[in-house]
């Protein structure tokens, strides 16, 4: 949620301190700027969750069945997909207030309607398949098949597969969307 709230007030506040312009007339491409607007994220993103596996361990006792790399590489994916939505957000975005209220109306519906709190199951049909269409269902789903269930890569493919397609989704709009040209 952080990351996504933080990627979409990223190129908004380039635009908001003026910067923006001097940025465009470099011969940077497109997708390498953005690119370099999402790694920093992507990294901290990554540190947080290795962070809360410590917590997760060392303070709980909570031993995952699954492997850590399984659910390291899904995250990392997983990453990539909701920043490159905070990315999209940014695209479209004038201020950083318009940015900050987007990125949390879409980050509170992707949580409600993700299966943490409420089973996907129990949800109406229209329900379940707005659930379908959210990155956060499946991140929720494999980090419960992973540490509950001991589920190998073999049992995430399908779940891997449909992340790998919102990542290139979103950042591809993110892309095709950022204007060097005012």
């Amino acid at each position: 949620m952080i990351g996504t709230y933080l990627c979409s007030l990223n190129i908004v506040k380039e635009k908001e301190a003026g910067t923006i312009e001097q940025i465009n007339v470099t011969p940077i491409r497109k997708h390498i700027y953005l690119l370099g607007k999402l790694i920093p994220f992507w990294i901290i993103g990554i540190l947080v969750f290795s962070v809360g596996f410590v917590v997760m361990w060392g303070i709980y006792g909570i031993q995952p069945l699954g492997q850590h790399r399984v659910a390291l590489c899904f995250l990392s994916l997983y990453l990539v997909a909701v920043l490159g939505l905070g990315l999209l957000i940014s695209t479209y975005s004038d201020t950083q207030q318009q940015a900050m209220s987007v990125a949390f109306f879409f980050m509170m519906i992707f949580i409600l309607m993700g299966g943490l709190f409420t089973s996907i199951d129990a949800m109406p049909q229209w329900a379940q398949v707005l659930a379908a269409l959210n990155p956060i269902t499946y991140f929720i789903e494999v980090m419960r098949m992973v540490v509950l269930k001991g589920s190998g890569f073999e049992h995430i493919r399908q779940h891997f597969l449909v992340m790998l397609g919102f990542a290139i989704f979103f950042n591809i709009w993110a892309v095709w969307n950022y204007r060097k040209t005012s």
